[in-house]
């Protein structure tokens, strides 16, 4: 395993340790890769080590990624935005297809709130610069609002569910498995998910140092998490079992959540570049961001 991580040496200078470290979420594919420890049998032949470290949301991925701490890693669609919006040095390498339903707004069951609208003015929980800030930018345009007209009370998942059952906050934005879990010990309400607002896609994205040094090994782990996801999918019992032994949850609220996700990822298409330009534009255009972005330059190119 790799000691003090080199920030800010060359490429190949970086990685000379062979170890490779990627960062995960609590839940999703590469969780599933990790627990069945095939990317570590399919580089010990090459005598390259694999390092898992768990964060609790996009942002605070990519901004180990941008330090150097890592070297590839999974978020949704807004996070790479605001990273790129600051300066990291990210490639999206892949996607996984849209899950919609994997994200949301909740409110208490008890809640008197059953209408986007009546947000107004309201406090809502979110992780900043995560997947379900672009849902909740989406959901208040629908009904003619802007970010501005409610209270955004920034927190990671675990500190805005206890904001959210102790009634500290009138809403959450939120995605699995966190929803999921939310939905089955609270009873928590679907004000909305991102069907028709947002696609929640899945994105898998490397430092540019990494690409740069490690092309081949960047191709076999893109591989590998194509043929991990075809394996859940074909596999949905047994990637509950997994997943649910790594997080500690419920089956069934696993379950849940599983029944949700994308499977079959894929290298970028125009489709999706796009869909991230425009979550882009959108975030410029409210001030979220403080430059216009060009997505597609933070694209790699398996090919140079």
């Amino acid at each position: 395993m790799l000691g003090a991580v080199a920030v800010g040496l060359p490429g190949k200078a970086r990685f000379a340790s062979k170890t490779i470290h990627i960062g995960v979420q609590k839940y999703g594919t590469l969780i599933v890769l990790r627990q069945r420890a095939t990317l570590e049998a399919a580089l010990q032949p090459r005598g390259i080590d694999v390092s898992w470290h768990e964060f609790p949301g996009g942002p605070q991925l990519l901004e180990a990624l941008s330090a150097g701490a890592i070297d590839f890693g999974t978020t949704g669609e807004a996070p790479p935005i605001f990273a790129q919006a600051a300066g990291s040095p990210l490639l999206y390498v892949g996607f996984e297809p849209p899950t919609p339903r994997g994200e949301a707004i909740l409110v208490p069951n008890t809640s008197k709130i059953h209408a986007l609208a009546e947000l107004r003015g309201r406090k809502v929980a979110l992780n900043k610069g995560s997947n379900v800030h672009y849902l909740l930018v989406q959901a208040l345009t629908s009904v003619g609002m802007t970010p501005a007209d409610v209270t955004p009370i920034y927190l990671a998942p675990a500190d805005a569910r206890a904001a959210f059952e102790r009634g500290a906050v009138d809403a959450w934005a939120i995605w699995d498995p966190f929803l999921a879990a939310a939905q089955d010990a609270t009873g928590a309400r679907v004000l909305a998910d991102g069907t028709g607002l947002a696609p929640n896609r899945q994105f898998f994205l490397a430092s540019r140092a990494f690409a740069a040094a490690q092309p081949e090994i960047l191709t076999l782990i893109n591989s590998q998490i194509d043929t991990t996801d075809r394996w859940a999918k074909a596999n949905q019992p047994e990637t509950v079992r997994l997943l649910a032994a790594s997080m500690g949850l419920p089956a069934a609220v696993v379950a849940t959540a599983v029944g949700r996700m994308g499977y079959g990822a894929r290298t970028l298409t125009r489709e999706v570049v796009a869909d991230q330009q425009n979550i882009a534009d959108t975030f410029f255009g409210l001030g979220l961001i403080p430059k216009k972005l060009d997505v597609a330059s933070a694209v790699w190119n398996s090919e140079t």
